[in-house]
């Protein structure tokens, strides 16, 4: 033991001499840019006109292909997600292997094979590779369309759509598609439950036979295979696919940008955080002489841990987890977005920030130190990607389908190190467009606009599905004779009555809720009249995080560490520790603030303090949510499913926001006035 502990202090040691020797405060400098040697493809062509491209790579005994179907996007109108469920009913079996037949087969060989409706890929042991060549063939040229997998594929495609309704982040991306091309764009057009109900399965049918078909295909294969016997196994299973006709796709040129930068304005009731996006359309190609000078622009604006934006709204104003630009490089149409999903309270100061920061990076010299960081990280993600061959198969097609010269990638770190300070002020002018974008916000419209309007940004309105609309109403008349009493009376009147309430001494109770699947989340919470609170959450029987208030004094234990309550902390949990709050808050300063919609239902919104807002059905009386805003965010709870406990209603599943996320917790077991000790508040 005692060499244990002596081997314990000297590492010790020798990790303070080498942080001692490290200055922490400043990045490490790039190194020279690596010599990079890539593989040029074989190639040969099918009758059928598919093109196969083949990189021999012997290093590990793997093989990966790459199918690609090089079309323009297809404008799917009234029947918009007939691709979507093309590609969904794809690669699961083939019109002579039944479904569970072909799965099961590609599991057992310890491979993968996925489908969408432009293309597929596999992977698997190069042993393996014919087979699993034969078997991507097949589902490629015979695809099992039943009317079975069909109305499944069908269903679970609705069953998202509804559960993205509420999404912020789906709502955006949604409406900023639709306003920045137009919804009769293959880029801005979306997918609804009206437009899938008009899809049969003949519908699907047609979009395979007419947009999936080898003329205008590419099949890549990198890894340890033979030239000679692949292209023999290639043109025996894929010289099967039968030419067809190309279906002449008309492409619809992309909307201009708007005359002058203005908000878009989506209303989420439900939100409890603001979606923004800045975006604009550009006129970018991969083989545009700008190209390396764009990727480094944005990587300094947006598109890294310490880039402006970052910097900005996460790390100095604490926004947001998170704020990020991109530039989307697409050859029938491109478009840049920066922006970040942000606390209601500060949206509009998010806005004025982000406008800030862009136009910095177009009027500000970028420090040479900046520019050498972006360099070095560009060139450390290029040579990490080659590690897989999935990366060889993209650079093949892209030199392929963008028209790019075959030295592009040869070169590509070459001209990442050739952008000046000059180039990227050129560029962030040229393509980060802040004199004429579209900024959409996302959000709960009571709490934010007023704050958005004093921007001084035109603001627009808009529905969930980018239709112009009206600028909404908020206000909703609260009746004269109802004030904070009679909302706190009328949820106390509504779970059971003050006297059944006033018999209650303690409340023990038990739910849980799935983080992954396999992995649940255990909370234990008890509650006593005597200001004793015990809270315990525990994943696989391991606590991770506990809070215990005896009376006037507490503490809290996560990750093992024990750290006792300051007096404002036990204050706080004093505040929530009776099993009914709300009997307290009567005699608190509490004031009803306005009526607002919670999920689609009127809410009074009743302020306790500072952080906590608590919303009670104004029809039912029930409690529908609590809020609390601190420095770091927001979050809500959500009440629902109330169900009666010895003639008292308790929610039985409380809705946990988390960032984007939402976690359900189900209450399993509930306990009055039995299961709770003074022991357990030690």
């Amino acid at each position: 033991m005692k060499n244990k502990i002596t081997t314990i202090i000297v590492l010790f040691l020798i990790s303070v001499g080498v942080n001692a020797q490290i200055d922490r405060s400043k990045q490490p400098k790039p190194g020279p840019a690596p010599k990079i040697s890539l593989e040029t493809p074989k190639e040969f062509d099918l009758n059928n006109g598919l093109k196969v491209l083949i990189v021999e790579n012997h290093k590990l005994p793997r093989v990966s292909f790459s199918l690609r179907i090089d079309r323009a996007p297809v404008v799917e109108g009234d029947k918009a997600g007939k691709s979507a469920l093309l590609g969904a009913m794809m690669g699961n079996g083939t019109t002579s292997i039944s479904k569970d037949d072909f799965n099961e087969e590609v599991d057992f060989l310890g491979a993968s094979i996925n489908f969408w409706s432009s293309g597929g890929s596999a992977r698997s042991l190069s042993k393996y590779s014919e087979r699993i060549l034969q078997l991507m063939a097949d589902a490629a040229i015979n695809p099992l369309l039943t009317e079975e997998e069909f109305e499944k594929e069908k269903d679970k495609l609705i069953d998202g759509l509804k559960s993205g309704e509420k999404d912020v982040s789906t709502i955006a991306a949604r409406v900023g598609g639709a306003l920045a091309f137009g919804t009769h764009h293959a880029y801005g057009e979306f997918v609804t439950e009206a437009t899938v109900d008009n899809i049969v399965l003949n519908d699907v049918k047609e979009f395979y036979n007419d947009y999936f078909n080898p003329n205008n295909a590419y099949l890549v294969i990198v890894g340890d295979v033979d030239f000679k016997t692949i292209k023999k196994q290639v043109e025996k299973y894929f010289g099967k696919w039968n030419k067809a006709d190309l279906k002449n796709i008309s492409i619809i040129t992309e909307k201009a940008n708007v005359n002058q930068t203005e908000i878009d304005f989506i209303d989420m009731p439900n939100a409890v955080q603001s979606n923004i996006s800045l975006t604009n359309n550009v006129n970018l190609k991969m083989n545009d002489p700008d190209y390396h000078a764009v990727l480094i622009a944005n990587k300094i604006l947006g598109g890294g841990f310490n880039s402006y934006l970052n910097m900005n709204l996460r790390e100095e104003h604490g926004y947001t987890y998170g704020a990020r630009s991109r530039v989307n490089v697409d050859k029938y149409a491109s478009r840049f977005t920066a922006g970040a999903s942000v606390r209601n309270a500060v949206t509009d100061s998010a806005v004025v920030q982000t406008l800030k920061e862009i136009n910095r990076i177009k009027k500000e010299p970028v420090s040479e130190e900046a520019i050498k960081n972006a360099k070095a990280k560009y060139v450390g993600d290029f040579v990490l990607a080659l590690e897989k061959p999935s990366t060889i198969a993209d650079y093949a097609l892209n030199i392929k389908t963008n028209n790019l010269p075959e030295d592009f990638y040869k070169n590509y770190l070459k001209k990442i190190n050739a952008v000046t300070s000059a180039d990227i002020t050129r560029v962030a002018n040229k393509y980060f467009k802040t004199e004429n974008a579209r900024i959409v916000v996302v959000g709960k419209g009571s709490d934010i606009l007023e704050n958005l309007e004093q921007t001084g940004v035109p603001i627009k309105y808009y529905d969930t599905y980018a239709k112009s609309i009206a600028k909404p109403n908020f206000d909703i008349a609260i009746p004269n004779d109802v004030d904070v009493k009679v909302v706190l009376n009328n949820y106390i009147k509504a779970i059971g009555g003050r006297a059944k309430l006033d018999n209650v001494n303690s409340v023990l109770m038990k739910a849980e809720a799935e983080l992954q699947p396999g992995m649940m989340l255990n909370m234990e919470m008890k509650k006593t009249v005597k200001n004793q609170f015990m809270q315990d959450l525990s994943a696989m029987g391991n606590s991770m995080s506990k809070q215990v208030l005896d009376g006037n004094a507490g503490y809290v234990v996560a990750q093992g560490q024990k750290k006792d309550m300051t007096a404002d902390e036990v204050k706080k949990v004093q505040a929530e520790s009776s099993p009914f709050p709300e009997v307290n808050y009567l005699s608190q300063s509490a004031t009803l603030e306005k009526i607002e919609k919670v999920n689609g239902e009127n809410a009074y919104k009743i302020k306790i303090s500072d952080e906590l807002s608590v919303f009670y059905s104004v029809e039912s009386g029930f409690k529908l949510k609590e809020t609390r805003t601190m420095p770091q965010g927001s979050n809500s709870i959500f009440y629902t499913d109330y169900k009666d406990v010895s003639g008292i209603k308790f929610p039985f599943k409380m809705t946990q926001t988390m960032g984007p996320r939402n976690i359900d917790f189900i209450t399993k077991e509930i306990k009055v006035n039995e299961g709770v000790s003074d022991a357990d508040f030690k």
